[in-house]
């Protein structure tokens, strides 16, 4: 990516799924094969109707936990496969990556920074963490941030364009002098467009290496 002409940035957004915590498609792939489903089938389900799916439901906060799984089950039923929608929920705790909190930290020091998910209302905050220890680790990153806009608190979500703006707004900064990190390139493509410089996470070394290119601070202890 040219940078050289790119304002200087005054604040770094992260997604927190997928970036400040590992993929939860890893956990869905070790899902799918211990019950015999084709390798990202859950993906594919999440991909079908993605504005209006179980899944997008859920992260606006438009039905229960209780609802989410009877309407998973029923979109994998209609493809001609059984899930089992709690478990589904459970794969979600992915695990922290303490490098991208180093990152993050670093951040902190010279940027604005705030988080935007794609979470759901359990009562167990972002990430769905699970346990009380890594439940206290995952309170902790988030308190690095800002401001969390969650999905399910303001009641849109990624990719819709209004969220991006919400954060800029809370922040007070312009999206064009935004960075944003995400792992989808669906939620990227709305950032972009929007003026934000992003950074796609697939391999976090690789991030930090280009979010500390376009930040010019070390971002590595």
């Amino acid at each position: 990516m040219n940078t050289s002409h790119a304002k200087t940035p005054l604040a770094v957004l992260w997604d927190f799924g997928g970036v400040i915590l590992s993929s939860p498609f890893e956990a869905f792939n070790r899902y799918e094969a211990e019950a015999n489903l084709p390798k990202d089938f859950l993906r594919g389900l999440n991909a079908r109707n993605p504005d209006t799916n179980a899944w997008a439901k859920m992260e606006r906060s438009e039905v229960s936990l209780d609802g989410f799984v009877e309407l998973f089950e029923e979109e994998a039923r209609l493809q001609g496969y059984r899930v089992d929608g709690w478990k589904i929920l459970q794969a979600l705790s992915g695990d922290i990556r303490p490098q991208m909190v180093e990152a993050l930290r670093r951040c902190k020091s010279t940027f604005r920074v705030a988080c935007i998910t794609n979470n759901m209302k359990s009562g167990e905050g972002p990430g769905m963490a699970r346990g009380p220890e890594k439940a206290r680790a995952v309170a902790e990153i988030m308190s690095l941030f800002e401001h969390v806009v969650e999905s399910s608190k303001v009641g849109l979500r990624k990719p819709d364009p209004r969220i991006y703006l919400h954060a800029c707004e809370l922040l007070g900064v312009p999206p064009d002098r935004c960075i944003y990190l995400d792992d989808l390139g669906i939620n990227l493509k709305p950032a972009r467009a929007l003026g934000m410089r992003t950074i796609k996470v697939v391999d976090p070394e690789a991030a930090i290496d280009e979010l500390q290119a376009m930040v010019g601070i070390p971002l590595r202890g």
